[in-house]
């Protein structure tokens, strides 16, 4: 069976999360993306701590996709350094996992 991961990132507008969510899944390297928020991010950027409301986009790929989705998400993403997080599903409906597999083959 494909091993099958979660890849998550935020960006701070409902518009780019979707155009991003979009892109991924046209380009095949996502089976499914899902848009979610507004969330409130607190972290530290440049000596600071910050506070951010952000859109949270959840993308479901084959792991064999990770790099190709990465770089997209990297190449389309307006942050200088997005957050991009893979986390793998280590269980899962079969013929879910099935579909992601056919859904994300380049």
């Amino acid at each position: 069976m494909t091993q099958v991961l979660t890849v998550l990132t935020t960006t701070d507008d409902e518009a780019k999360a979707e155009a991003l969510a979009r892109s991924a899944v046209e380009a095949r390297l996502a089976a499914c993306a899902q848009v979610s928020g507004p969330v409130t991010s607190v972290y530290r950027w440049e000596g600071a701590v910050e506070t951010a409301r952000e859109w949270r986009v959840r993308f479901k790929t084959a792991a064999a996709r990770y790099d190709a989705l990465e770089e997209h998400i990297r190449r389309h993403h307006d942050y200088d350094t997005p957050e991009v997080v893979a986390v793998p599903v280590v269980r899962g409906d079969g013929d879910y996992l099935a579909w992601v597999e056919r859904e994300t083959a380049g």
